[in-house]
Parts: structure tokens; sequence; C-alpha cells
């Protein structure tokens, strides 16, 4: 059997969704998604179906230390079984076939040694699986500056797979006129603003017994819905693009949505980088407004000093695998605006060490520290008492790691969960000393009420933002 991956080219799809429509009801069907049709500034989009599950290592429950550390000690193992020792992609492509999915937030907390302290008695829904990756043989990888789309597929994916894949991608899917999502229920929130409140008053007290410097604290937004999560997907990227976009099918009817901005950590021939959000102000129609509201968060003194403390936690995170005295920060407090926020955003790089790879960034740095506070352990403890709901995969990270060991992930924010009849959408903020809880309300509303608003009155056709 030859080891080379073949190539196929298909003809370059501008909109990276119009191109996985080819393909999203073969099982497993995963899109990570540039959204660059749509404003977003990734350059790739990857797309894939048909995972291999054969011998896939899972995260037995419960979440505990040993557990998670021994969990990615098997996908290290498995990926090396599966693909062999790391070797260059194949016409530089970032995915030529590997592993795809996420790991959830809660996954973080066994690393991190947190048990959480949920309401006692209480019961919750059935969730999504703590941590959902697979292996794929074949991905289709869209190029947009290039403007190149090919198919590339591992070495013993079998011929009459490969042909039906091209006849797929080479047919043109039709378009659905009729749409069908929808909400049978309003969002709620699992915190009132009185319940928000008292949690941000126990931070506070936390925050000046010197416990800890800043918390991250989330509120999760729950709605009943019918229809197809891929339409709900549809509507909310024309109108919250991201470069770190991602739609991951679970079952019929159900899905996680990812609009992120976020990149949690890359590894490309042994650069390894990370680029934590912390500061967020909202996006205006008036030119003048919009313009304003981005120099008021460049110059924010309270908003570079949480993105700094993010900055160092997340130097000794990547310290922990990198090369000593490689950890660099490349850009300090710079302002990116997508259509619906701007951010303050930092990027850190390094030189990974011999020995080490992705599967040791990712459980070393698991979960990024812009979405948990400083110190990282002790700021998790305390969302895991206050927040009632499990964060599922909300914070946690959309990811892949290829074939020849490459790998890029985000931190799963703006990220919706579709499962068992409800739609659930998280959001959350830092919180410091000198932090006013009605502004960082009010910023868990910025960064998704146009989210909520659009599948409340979107899918039937208003235009209300």
């Amino acid at each position: 059997m030859t080891k080379t991956r073949r190539l196929d080219e298909i003809p370059y799809c501008p909109d990276g969704g119009a191109l996985f429509e080819r393909i999203r009801h073969l099982p497993g069907a995963i899109l990570l998604d540039s959204s660059r049709v749509h404003g977003g500034n990734g350059r790739f989009d990857i797309m894939s179906a048909c995972p291999d599950d054969t011998d896939l290592p899972r995260l037995s429950m419960p979440l505990d230390e040993a557990a998670c550390r021994a969990w990615f000690s098997d996908l290290r193992d498995f990926h090396r079984r599966r693909y062999g020792a790391p070797q260059p992609a194949a016409a530089d492509l970032p995915f030529s076939g590997g592993l795809l999915g996420y790991i959830g937030y809660d996954c973080g907390n066994g690393l991190n040694r947190v048990t959480p302290a949920r309401i006692a008695g209480a019961t919750y829904p059935p969730t999504a699986p703590a941590a959902l990756l697979r292996a794929y043989d074949w991905a289709v990888v869209q190029d947009h500056v290039l403007r190149r789309a090919v198919l590339v597929t591992q070495p013993w994916v079998q011929p009459t797979q490969r042909t039906d894949l091209l006849l797929r991608l080479h047919d043109s899917a039709p378009v659905d006129e009729n749409p069908e999502f929808g909400l049978n229920s309003t969002f709620l929130s699992n915190l009132t603003s009185q319940q928000y409140r008292d949690a941000f008053e126990k931070i506070q007290a936390y925050l000046l017994a010197g416990d800890c410097y800043q918390v991250n604290l989330a509120q999760r937004f729950s709605a009943g819905f019918t229809g197809d999560p891929w339409h709900a997907y549809r509507l909310l990227r024309r109108t919250a693009a991201a470069p770190f976009s991602a739609y991951i099918t679970l079952a019929q009817k159900e899905a996680v949505l990812s609009l992120s901005p976020e990149r949690f950590i890359s590894l490309q021939r042994g650069r390894v980088e990370t680029s934590p959000i912390k500061g967020t102000r909202p996006r205006h129609s008036d030119p003048l407004l919009d313009r304003q509201a981005a120099r008021e968060l460049r110059a924010s003194d309270k908003d570079r000093a949480e993105n700094l403390m993010i900055v160092d936690l997340l130097r000794n995170d990547l310290g922990r695998s990198c090369e000593p005295g490689s950890i660099r920060v490349e850009r300090l407090f710079d302002v990116h605006s997508y259509p619906t926020v701007h951010h303050l955003v930092s990027t850190i790089s390094g030189t990974l060490s011999d020995g080490r790879g992705a599967f040791d960034l990712l459980r070393d740095g698991f979960p990024g520290g812009s979405i948990t506070g400083a110190p990282k352990r002790r700021a998790m403890q305390i969302i895991a008492e206050l927040e009632p709901h499990p964060r599922q995969v909300y914070c946690g990270s959309v990811l892949y790691v290829s074939a020849d060991g490459r790998m890029d992930s985000n931190i799963a924010i703006r990220t919706l969960l579709c499962q068992a009849g409800e739609v659930h959408c998280w959001s959350g903020g830092g919180i410091v000393a000198d932090s006013h809880w009605q502004d960082e309300l009010q910023e868990t509303h910025d960064k998704v009420g146009r989210f909520l608003a659009l599948l409340q009155f979107g899918v039937a056709g208003c235009s209300r933002p």
C-alpha cells in the first residue's frame, strides 16, 4: 500500500457553508468554518464526515484528574498508531485527516482537580459527551487566499469512497428554500438579575480577601426548539461571522454551533501560539459611535489590566510545553472588530520543546485562561461554586490535530448546544475588584444578545437586531 496521501482538486466555493451542504448529511459531518464569505478573516475551511471510531479512546466518568490525563495520553498513542510519525503536510494543508471535534470545559475541572458544587438534589437533562474527538481519514480543505479547494485522503481510504465523495463535491446541493428551525419558547437565563448580583458580590468578597485576581462568571440562556440546527447556524453566521467558527453534528437534530472569534492554541512546525480575548465593547451602526467604542476599549485601564492578567497566566501555561526562554508576547492590546463586538486581543508565542506535542499542549493549558480567571484553579473553583449548571462545550475548545501533528483550536465562546429539543447559549465576562455588577451583566447580553434575537425573530424573517 502506498503511503502517499492523495489530493484531488475540486471546484473552489467562496462560501464554505455551501460546499458543506454537499456532505453534511453524511454521518459525523463537521465543519471548521472561517466564515470568509460573511466577513470572517480566517484563511481555511476544513470539513469532513464518516469518522472511524474503532478503538477511539473515550473519556471515562467521573471526570477526575487521573481519567482526564489518561485520556490525553491515550489520544496521543491512538494518533501515533493510526497516522504514524509526524510528517510534512501535503501541499501545506493545515489538515490532512486526523482528529476533529471538541473538548468540553468540564474536562478542565477534572484536569485541575475541581469538583463542581451544584445544587444538592438537582437533576439535569441529558448532556452532550464531555469530549468528542473522532478520527477522520479524509477532509475537504479550502484555502481562501489561494482560492483553491482539495479533497485530501489518507492512503487507506478506498477508491470507491473517494469516487463517491468526488461525485458529491462536484454536484451542487439544492438550496433549501424552506429552512426548518424555530423556537417554541423564549430564551430564559439560569440566573435572575438578583442571582447574578449575589454571585457577583461573592466574587467581590473573594477578590478583596486576596483569593484571586479575576473570575469569569457566565450565565446560560435556554429555549425549546424544533427543526434542523444547521439552519440556525446558517442564520447566525450571516450576522456574526468569526474566524474560528464550527458546526459539529452530534445526532439527528443535535449539534454544536460555534461562532468563536478566539484562538486557544495553535501548533505549526514547532511554533506555538495563543491569542486570548479579554475586553469587549458592543458595535454601533453609527460609524462615529463605533469608532469611539473601539477607542474607549483600547484606552481602558480596566480592560488592559484584565487582559494583561490573562497574558501572564497563558505565558505560564505555554511554558510547561515550550523551550525555556522562548515565550514571547508578540502583540499586546490589539483591538479586533467583529460584526457584533469589538475585542481586546493579545498574542503570545513559543517554541515547542523536544518530545512534546499537541496533546501535551492541550492537556497542560486546558481550559483557556481567558474564560476562567486568575489564578486559574482558584477561579475555576469559584465558577464551580456559583454557576448552577455545567458549562458543557461552552468555554471548552473545538479543535483539530492533523495526521502530520499540526493543531489548531478555538475557545468555544459564542457557542450554542442544540440537544434534546433545547438550545443553550452561554455568555460570561471577567470580574475584577473595580467591576460593577450592572456593567458586567450588560456585557454578557452584549456578547450574545443579537444571537438570541436572531434565533427568536430572524428565522421568521424579522430583521430585528
